[in-house]
């Protein structure tokens, strides 16, 4: 029974993604959306994924990283190589973007991961500097100059690359590896003593989610003219994780309804990014006195449209849905 529901589930997201895609691309083909709006979409979408992937690693492994941005610039240069440089598709970029920004989570996830809390925090955000200042001073990719990239990333290729990270995670959670992990969060020691592999699974969460955020990489370098190291500083880093802490810390579709919100708010702020990052600072200050679970605590918002469901305090039972 509960196997049916999920397919139901499942064919009911499927379709309502088909649905939302055939709209957007009626809009643009017929050219009732121009340009500004067409690229707020691309950004949404682009940051929905940075957002979903950060949030495998924070809100289901509980792993406090900040230094996202590393992997979204390894994804964007690589895919960046791959067209520019070797003049090869557009799809085989992205998949070697998120191969290579996932070698680099593979890389930097064994050794830092063993640590916690703080010093993760730290070894994330100094993995994401080194990064930076590497990519400043390699000459291949333009170094301080920036990178220039053609202008590939249109709107099926970043939809269809959206609904796939959703669909993975969604499906890497409610699997057996995905309770392991959740399983970490609510408390590593217990974890650890029933026989998990903690260090395991911590390393699986980071690649997976290194992976999404280089093919988001992948798409954000070929939705702009020209990429550069200072485009993924600790500052993109801090962006991404506002989106999962302000979404709810568990919650996918809190990440995603974040990531939509704060995308529309930059966008219209871009001309006054002083005034974006006091509204950010503000509504973090504000969130943190009045709802600190986030705006959907650890739940998603399918539950709230489910009869017979009592509140339950924002406990969660490690079960996710598509948002």
């Amino acid at each position: 029974m509960q196997k049916i529901k999920q397919f139901k589930s499942f064919y009911i997201n499927i379709i309502a993604a088909i649905i939302v895609f055939a709209i957007v691309q009626f809009l643009i083909s017929g050219q009732l959306l121009n340009d500004f709006y067409i690229n707020t979409l691309l950004v949404i979408v682009i940051n929905i994924i940075l957002a979903v992937s950060l949030h495998l690693i924070i809100g289901i492994t509980g792993q406090f990283s900040i230094g996202h941005a590393g992997f979204l610039s390894i994804g964007a240069y690589s895919a960046a190589i791959i067209t520019m440089k070797l003049q090869l598709p557009f799809a085989l970029s992205l998949l070697v973007g998120g191969i290579a920004a996932a070698i680099a989570g593979l890389i930097i996830g064994i050794p830092s991961l063993r640590l916690k809390g703080d010093y993760l925090a730290i070894a994330t955000l100094g993995f994401g500097e080194i990064v930076r200042i590497t990519l400043l001073n390699i000459d291949y990719v333009g170094g301080a100059s920036g990178m220039m990239v053609d202008n590939l990333t249109t709107w099926p290729w970043a939809f269809w690359c959206m609904v796939i990270t959703i669909l993975v995670i969604v499906n890497f959670t409610n699997s057996t590896h995905g309770r392991a992990c959740i399983s970490i969060r609510e408390n590593e020691i217990a974890a650890d003593a029933m026989g998990i592999n903690t260090t395991y699974y911590k390393v699986m969460a980071f690649v997976i989610g290194a992976f999404f955020a280089g093919v988001a990489g992948g798409l954000y370098s070929h939705n702009f003219y020209i990429i550069m190291p200072g485009s993924f500083g600790f500052m993109k880093s801090f962006d991404i994780l506002i989106f999962v802490v302000l979404g709810g810390l568990g919650s996918l579709s809190g990440s995603v309804i974040a990531a939509i919100l704060l995308s529309i708010v930059s966008t219209f702020l871009q001309d006054y990014p002083e005034t974006r990052m006091v509204i950010y600072s503000l509504v973090l200050i504000l969130m943190m006195i009045f709802r600190p679970q986030g705006l959907l605590g650890t739940k998603e918002i399918t539950s709230f449209f489910k009869k017979g469901k009592s509140s339950d305090g924002g406990k969660h039972d490690g079960k996710q849905t598509v948002a």
